[in-house]
C-alpha cells in the first residue's frame, strides 16, 4: 500500500497540493498490512500531521520502532583495536571457542553481536581451529537470537544447496547451513549467469561485486560468519564498506531522496541454474518468507538498523540489485553509479581483511557491503572457507531514526 501525504512550506498536510505552495511528497510503503504478522514493520513509516484545511492536529513522536540495544561489559576483557575509526574491530588473540564455552556465553555473544552491529565487522586473526562447524553455526544463530531477530528465523540455506557442484567441507562432510567458499566451485555453480563465459575475456568490473548477503531473499541475512580453511600465499582479501558512513556522506537533499526509495533485488540465476541442473530449489531458506523461486523482493535503499537505530545505505548497489524502483531507467543508473562512486571515493570507510588459515570474520549485513578480491588466479594455492549465515528482520526504514554521525555527535559534512 502506498499513501502520499503532501506538505506545504508551513508543514500543513493534506491529500492534495493547492495553489503554488511548495510541497513534499512522502510515501508510506507498508510491507505487510496484517498486524498479526511478526514481520509487520513498514519499509517507510511517516509520522505525519493529520489535519484539515485551516486547522492542525499534531500527534508527534520521535519514538523508534525498536529501541536500540547497548552492549554491557561482558567482553571488555578482550584485547582489541579498531581497524579504522569508521569500520571494523580486530580481536588479535580472542578465542571464539572459549567465548562459546564460557558460563556467561550468552552475555558475551550478545555484547559481541551489538559491537559488530556498531562496528560493521569483527576480525579474529588467531586460528580458530578448535571451533567445530556446529559451534560456528550455533554462534551465528545466537548472534541474531540474542539481539531480537524473529524467533521463527534461523540459519540460511543456499538456494542451490541441491546442486551436485557444491563442495564438501575439508572433512568430507556436507551441511545445508554451511556454504563452502571456493572460486572454482562458484564458477561451476553460476555457469548459467548471463555473460559469465565472457567475463575472463575482458577486465572484470570488480566494483560490481559489492553486496549484502542474501539480499535476494524476502527476509535477508543479519550475521555472516566466515572461517578460512585454506589460503593462497597472497590475494583473496575481502573488503567491507560501512553503510552508515555511505549514508552520512550524502548531502541532506540527497538523503531525503533515497530515504523514500526501494530497490528490486533479484537473482534470476537460481532459477536458470536449477533448470539446467535438473534439481529443485531449496525451500524454505531460514525463514517462512524465503520460499520457492521468490527471488525479487523490494528492499529499502536506506534501512534503519534494528539493533543500533542508525540509518544505513543498504540496497543501492551491487550484484543483487536489479533496479531502483519507481524511477526512470536513466535515474536508476544515475543513483546506482552515485552510490558506487561513494564507495570508491571514500576508502576511509572500508576495512580490509588479509586472510590467514584459520582466521575468521563475522559481519552484520544490515550495515555493511562486502566484496572479495578476485585475484587468486594469479598465484598458486586455493582459497577455501566455510560460511554460516543467519536470517534476520525484514528490512525497514524508520523516519525517527538518525544517521550514525548525528547519533554519536560526530562532525557532519
Amino acid at each position: 500500500m502506498i499513501i502520499h501525504i503532501f506538505r506545504d512550506s508551513k508543514g500543513r498536510g493534506s491529500k492534495a497540493c493547492h495553489g503554488r505552495r511548495r510541497c513534499q511528497v512522502l510515501s508510506l510503503l507498508l510491507l505487510n498490512p496484517y498486524p498479526s504478522s511478526s514481520h509487520n514493520i513498514p519499509y517507510l513509516v511517516e509520522r505525519h500531521r493529520t489535519c484539515k484545511m485551516g486547522s492542525t492536529h499534531e500527534p508527534r513522536t520521535n519514538k523508534l520502532i525498536r529501541e536500540p540495544l547497548k552492549a554491557g561489559k561482558a567482553i571488555d576483557y578482550l584485547e582489541y583495536r579498531d581497524v579504522t575509526p569508521l569500520i571494523g574491530r580486530e580481536y588479535p588473540t580472542a578465542s571464539l571457542k572459549k567465548i562459546y564455552d564460557a558460563p556467561d556465553r550468552d552475555a558475551q555473544l550478545r555484547d559481541l553481536a551489538i559491537t559488530i552491529c556498531e562496528r560493521g565487522v569483527a576480525f579474529f586473526h588467531a586460528p580458530q581451529d578448535d571451533l567445530s562447524v556446529d559451534e560456528q553455526k550455533d554462534i551465528t544463530d545466537l548472534l541474531g537470537k540474542l539481539t531480537g531477530r524473529p524467533q521463527e528465523n534461523g540459519l540460511h540455506i543456499h538456494p542451490l544447496w541441491n546442486d551436485p557442484n557444491n563442495l564438501a567441507m575439508a572433512d568430507g562432510k556436507v551441511d545445508e547451513n554451511i556454504y563452502v567458499i571456493n572460486a572454482d566451485a562458484q564458477k561451476k555453480l553460476y555457469a548459467t549467469m548471463p555473460n559469465h563465459q565472457n567475463r575472463d575475456r575482458q577486465p572484470p568490473d570488480v566494483g560490481r561485486e559489492w553486496h549484502s548477503d542474501s539480499l535476494y531473499e524476502n527476509c535477508p541475512s543479519d550475521f555472516s560468519f566466515l572461517r578460512m580453511q585454506e589460503t593462497p600465499p597472497s590475494g583473496g582479501d575481502t573488503l567491507w564498506c560501512s553503510g552508515y558512513e555511505l549514508y552520512d556522506r550524502m548531502s541532506p537533499p540527497f538523503k531525503k531522496l533515497v530515504e523514500g526509495l526501494t530497490a528490486t533485488c533479484a537473482q534470476p540465476v537460481f532459477k536458470t541454474a536449477c533448470a539446467a541442473g535438473g534439481y529443485p530449489v531449496t525451500s524454505p531458506r531460514g525463514s517462512p518468507l524465503n520460499v520457492d523461486f521468490e527471488f525479487s523482493p523490494s528492499h529499502p535503499v536506506v534501512r534503519t538498523h534494528p539493533v543500533t537505530g542508525w540509518k544505513s545505505l543498504y540496497a543501492g548497489v551491487g550484484i543483487h540489485v536489479t533496479k531502483i524502483s519507481g524511477v526512470y531507467s536513466y535515474e536508476d543508473t544515475l543513483i546506482r553509479d552515485y552510490v558506487a562512486r561513494l564507495i570508491t571515493r571514500n576508502h576511509d570507510g572500508i576495512a580490509r581483511m588479509h586472510w590467514t588459515r584459520g582466521a575468521c570474520a563475522i559481519w552484520c549485513n544490515a550495515c555493511t557491503l562486502h566484496a572479495a578480491t578476485p585475484d587468486t588466479h594469479l598465484v598458486e594455492g586455493n582459497r577455501v572457507g566455510v560460511r554460516a549465515t543467519g536470517i534476520g528482520d525484514v528490512p525497514y526504514f524508520d523516519p525517527a531514526s538518525t544517521g550514525r554521525r548525528e547519533a554519536l555527535g560526530w562532525p557532519s559534512y
